[in-house]
């Protein structure tokens, strides 16, 4: 299995000062952000950089001389928001050109969340099946705005020959668990996959382990972040706590450095199931947002854990005859 690194996670860093962090961790891989949610500090604007060659070539230098790859583009956002959704869409399609200007194969991105009918300007993220209108909302969600989007956006990625589509499954997003993600790709096909990003299902009551041996076959990315529960606010709060992120010690859970939430026993497990699995040779991208650490030091010590507790190597053991 490799490392990898979320490029936001040193996001006050230049690019040559986030590459040479990254090398001298010795990670493998940087995953880049292009925008929508996330920033262009590394990466620069993906229309420009589709339209200047030498510029892609000095960024593309750049990583090969520190001994780096790109494991992914991320364009995280919300393509299907009933009023920003056409602007973050257009970054997708930009990002998705550019990824495959650059020879990346994977694109990481949500699966966007519309709004509840055709009038409303906010998504509407159902989770439950009473009031009974919950059922309508879902139909025209699926039906009448995903499902279509999705299918154009699979012919454009085909067009410009990128196979993987890496959907994370998140919170307040149409696909965020195995059923609403197994809809998803069942109905666009199989460029449609998985980046598995364990705390989002930890804070939500889910098990990734269990994702990984549901979803194996699906999973083409995966990023290493934490999450933590606070035992006294989720019985008070339950789960479903909007309390601004800053609230930590009010919050039923928050996001912190691997390690600080789930233990290392948790993350060897984890690593062994990704191998069990067959996907040692994927990806394990470190995205820091831990608000208690300083980013250098929470990406260093996610890196120093994973190195203890991820397969690194392939398996070669082999049955006496």
């Amino acid at each position: 299995m490799k490392i990898g690194m979320v490029t936001d996670s040193l996001s006050h860093l230049s690019l040559d000062e986030m590459l040479d962090f990254a090398a001298q961790q010795e990670i493998d891989c940087i995953e880049l952000n292009a925008g929508n949610w996330g920033t262009t500090t590394h990466l620069g604007e993906p229309a420009e950089l589709i339209e200047s060659k030498q510029r892609r070539r000095e960024i593309l230098a750049k990583i090969k001389d520190r001994g780096l790859s790109i494991s992914a583009l991320n364009a995280n956002g919300n393509q299907l928001h009933p009023v920003s959704g056409p602007q973050h869409a257009q970054r997708i399609e930009e990002t998705i050109e550019l990824a495959a200007l650059l020879e990346v194969e994977r694109v990481v991105m949500m699966s966007g969340l519309p709004a509840g009918g055709p009038q409303d300007r906010t998504p509407n993220w159902v989770v439950s099946s009473w009031p009974t209108e919950t059922q309508q909302i879902l139909d025209y969600q699926w039906n009448e705005i995903a499902i279509p989007y999705w299918r154009r956006l699979d012919e454009f990625a085909a067009s410009h020959d990128v196979q993987q589509l890496c959907i994370e499954a998140h919170g307040n997003q149409l696909v965020y668990n195995a059923p609403t993600f197994l809809r998803l790709r069942d109905a666009i096909g199989p460029r449609i996959g998985l980046n598995l990003d364990p705390s989002h299902l930890i804070w939500m009551g889910g098990d990734p382990i269990a994702m990984v041996e549901q979803c194996a076959d699906y999973i083409y990315h995966v990023h290493a972040k934490d999450a933590a529960l606070d035992a006294r606010n989720v019985a008070l709060n339950t789960r479903l706590d909007h309390q601004p992120m800053a609230h930590q010690t009010n919050r039923a859970w928050s996001y912190l450095t691997l390690g600080y939430g789930q233990d290392e026993h948790w993350w060897r497990r984890f690593g062994y199931a990704l191998q069990t699995a067959g996907l040692g040779d994927r990806v394990l991208s470190i995205e820091h947002e831990d608000m208690q650490l300083s980013r250098c030091e929470g990406v260093r010590r996610s890196v120093e854990l994973l190195r203890r507790c991820i397969p690194r190597e392939a398996a070669d053991y082999q049955l006496p005859e």
